[in-house]
């Protein structure tokens, strides 16, 4: 691949107050390509995806998001180059219906337009028919459905998404991985934090491997059978 990649780390160092979480990470992701951040618990996968937020206590390092580098920038003016982030704890908001739900965030001035509320609809039909429910009276498949097509809406075109498969029902994890597959037929970027290794396999290009905030193995699909000795005894696959 050639070109601006969509998302660039280079020695990219984050603390929270005293605790220093992140430790040198670099990763690279082009536009199109769906990679997923494997690591147990507590090796630094959301750490990263805070980090490239601007969420983290103070951070060092570069951070390129379509070349333009954030690493002194703001979270409101990361978030308006055109990345997404749904966070673990989705923050659907529990008074607002749905469809409101959808309509609350604004749009990105990247130049591509959101979803349309229709599109979004036709993607995640199960919104559709609770477009008019409160986001309390939602099950927790729904809420990530309406976490993630929130997103959507902004036109934002870097989704970073944060254990979505997590605590859910099999045939709702098969409802996103199919909705993963339409985003990169559309031309989405995806960074996926997945402890759920079968629900990322088929999906990703390209994996990366944390432990003690640092990468410390990088592989393409098509080399995923060979490394599996390495991910059995990393991650306990």
């Amino acid at each position: 691949m050639s070109g601006t990649p969509a998302l660039e780390i280079k020695g990219l160092n984050a603390w929270y107050g005293e605790s220093h979480v992140l430790h040198g990470v670099d990763m690279v992701v082009q536009p199109g390509e769906v990679v997923t951040l494997l690591g147990r618990n507590g090796a630094g996968r959301t750490s990263t995806m805070r980090a490239i937020m601007g969420l983290t206590g103070s951070r060092k390092g570069s951070v390129k998001i379509n070349g333009v580098e954030t690493i002194d920038m703001p979270t409101y003016r990361i978030a308006h180059l055109g990345i997404g982030y749904c966070p673990e704890e989705r923050g659907i908001f529990a008074s607002l219906s749905t469809e409101e739900n959808l309509l609350l965030p604004p749009a990105l001035k990247t130049g591509k337009s959101g979803m349309s509320i229709e599109e979004i609809y036709g993607m995640f039909p199960n919104l559709a028919e609770r477009k008019s429910s409160q986001g309390t009276r939602l099950s927790g498949g729904e809420q990530q459905m309406l976490a993630v097509a929130r997103i959507l809406r902004t036109g934002a075109n870097l989704l970073l998404l944060d254990e979505i498969s997590e605590g859910l029902a099999p045939v709702i994890v098969q409802a996103l991985a199919r909705m993963i597959t339409m985003l990169r037929q559309k031309g989405y970027t995806v960074v996926m934090v997945e402890q759920n290794f079968r629900f990322a396999a088929p999906l990703a290009d390209r994996f990366y491997v944390m432990e003690h905030g640092q990468i410390v193995e990088r592989f393409g699909a098509n080399e995923l059978e060979a490394k599996m000795p390495v991910l059995n005894e990393l991650l306990g696959v």
